[in-house]
């Protein structure tokens, strides 16, 4: 595929508010240099052992996590910034997405891409522990896979709160219901880079 267009066409995107991030949000932004590869349906990397994820695998979690205008978002593993970006374009200019990573170079690759858009309500810090100081979060989305449930993060989300997350090879909806319990969903046969 040529094109982001090409590529959104390709994915046959039902949630329609996610179609649209996509649209609007372009992936030859955020990779680190133009290819033939840029808008195929795969990972590619963008160093220290990372990638900006597969398009399809974008897709269905940004679809789970249900992100509506308006909310606060958290987005761990930020790498390139292109999920932050796709989470600005979802909560439009009433909400906040707060991006984290924990590589210094990979904080200034996604501030840059991400400054390509006008998402003043959207900001990409170094952290490895998600972002305490600006909890609790509507949504959570986690790039990165652990060994567990991060229960660090799960303290960050807010009551009827959600968070999709992977966890070894397998995809986690996990939701925070209003009294406090938490119940999830597993979604297996996924692979993700390790969460460090």
């Amino acid at each position: 595929m040529r094109s982001n267009k090409e590529l959104v066409e390709y994915l046959e995107i039902a949630d329609v508010s996610v179609k649209r991030a996509l649209l609007s949000v372009d992936r030859g932004d955020f990779v680190r240099s133009k290819d033939t590869d840029t808008y195929e349906d795969f990972p590619l990397a963008i160093g220290l052992g990372m990638t900006i994820s597969q398009p399809t695998t974008v897709v269905k979690m940004l679809s789970w996590l249900n992100v509506k205008p308006g909310m606060k978002v958290l987005d761990v593993g930020s790498g390139s910034g292109w999920t932050t970006g796709l989470l600005s374009a979802l909560v439009g200019s009433t909400g906040f997405v707060y991006g984290v990573e924990v590589e210094p170079s990979l904080v200034e690759f996604g501030r840059g891409n991400l400054d390509k858009y006008s998402f003043t309500w959207a900001s990409i810090r170094l952290s490895g522990n998600g972002l305490m100081s600006r909890a609790p979060y509507d949504r959570i989305l986690v790039s990165a896979a652990g060994k567990w449930l991060p229960k660090y993060l799960l303290d960050q989300l807010s009551l009827g709160g959600r968070m999709v997350v992977p966890v070894r090879n397998s995809i986690f909806v996990v939701e925070k219901l209003m009294d406090g319990t938490v119940v999830s969903e597993e979604y297996p046969g996924f692979v993700f880079v390790e969460m460090v």
